[in-house]
């Protein structure tokens, strides 16, 4: 008997099969690669023109597989299996959402130096500097966690070269005394939002979150970094409360500089007259962060202590530990250490606030 009937019903049930299989898996094409959405919303197209249809949504942070590509558009296929094209302006890359991960799984431990709060939509970014990837934007109003700061350059900004070199450059003098503008710098903080995401922000784009009671002592200074050493119990009108006392750092106003603060102030409650005081300052090149807590003292008990880091001319940071004894603030020597004569001043009495 012939078998060539049977192997007929064979090519024929192969054939139905190869037909079968794109029908089971329209719209399942195969994925080059995992793209996310970097932009707060996007439409996907249904096809790459001036008109088209609706074909879904994202939203940023949406992870997509990432389908064709097109010149300026990538099809993609969101979380709900809706599939179109998207601007690839819109998207970032798997490499980008790694640098965020271990940004957030680097710093998530960080201490908090200060709490923020976004003046309007800003982004997420990598690295400092305006031109480096983000892919999370964050809202106005957004509280944040300030860790870290860094400077980056403004992109085309420049500083005029200094007075000198002009009045040079315009005398007609060397050509070697004259010197070029330099680059802007801009402050940007390294930031926890509120999802426990760590990147990069303006520093302009923040406001430091300082407590009323302190601020109003930053004479015209930009403080940057906030902490409560200790509570006082204090009883005024026959009301009892628990009043915080402050350590701040304080920089001058404006972007760019070599330290992250060149100055420290402790306040402390007096509750004798119900009011914040001065009780110590000192003018210092520091470095965040800076770290506060608590230690025993033997006979003095357990008293708040904080470290400040400084950078020595060889690029090492050096800590300066002190601890407060309310209202007196005094460096904690480490084994072997020498005192180290600074622009250190108790003020106690100077800044004076009434409740």
């Amino acid at each position: 008997m012939s078998d060539f009937p049977l192997r007929v019903a064979g090519l024929a049930l192969c054939l139905a099969s190869l037909l079968l299989l794109p029908g089971c898996g329209r719209g399942r094409g195969r994925v080059l690669e995992i793209a996310y959405v970097s932009s707060v919303q996007a439409s996907l197209r249904d096809h790459v023109a001036a008109v088209y249809e609706k074909a879904g949504t994202v939203k940023n942070g949406d992870r997509v597989e990432v389908l064709d590509h097109d010149r300026h558009f990538v099809k993609v296929r969101n979380a709900r299996g809706e599939t179109g094209w998207i601007e690839q302006r819109y998207l970032v890359g798997q490499d980008i959402y790694d640098q965020i991960q271990k940004l957030t799984a680097e710093h998530q431990r960080d201490p908090l130096q200060a709490q923020g709060v976004t003046r309007n939509d800003t982004n997420l970014h990598v690295e400092p500097g305006r031109d480096t990837e983000h892919l999370y934007q964050i809202s106005t109003g957004e509280k944040l966690a300030l860790l870290k700061r860094a400077t980056a350059d403004k992109p085309g900004a420049v500083a005029p070269p200094p007075r000198a070199a002009r009045a040079a450059t315009q005398a007609g003098g060397n050509s070697q005394d004259k010197k070029e503008a330099v680059p802007v710098l801009e402050d940007w903080w390294l930031v926890r939002d509120s999802n426990q995401r760590v990147g990069w922000v303006l520093s302009r784009m923040v406001d430091v979150d300082v407590p009323l009671d302190v601020a109003q002592y930053a004479e015209g200074q930009r403080i940057v970094a906030v902490f409560v050493l200790d509570q006082v119990q204090d009883k005024d009108k026959e009301k009892e409360k628990k009043v915080p006392e402050y350590l701040t750092a304080v920089t001058e106003p404006k972007d760019g500089l070599p330290f992250d603060f060149n100055q420290i102030r402790v306040f402390t409650w007096d509750v004798r007259h119900h009011r914040y005081e001065t009780a110590y300052r000192e003018r210092v090149d520091g470095v965040l962060p800076v770290t506060v807590a608590k230690e025993d003292f033997d006979k003095e008990g357990t008293l708040p202590t904080f470290t400040i880091r400084t950078q020595d001319d060889a690029g090492k940071i050096v800590e300066r530990k002190y601890r407060l004894k309310t209202p007196i603030v005094r460096r904690v020597l480490a084994p072997g250490e020498e005192p180290v004569h600074s622009a250190a001043k108790r003020t106690t009495g100077r800044s004076k606030s009434k409740h």
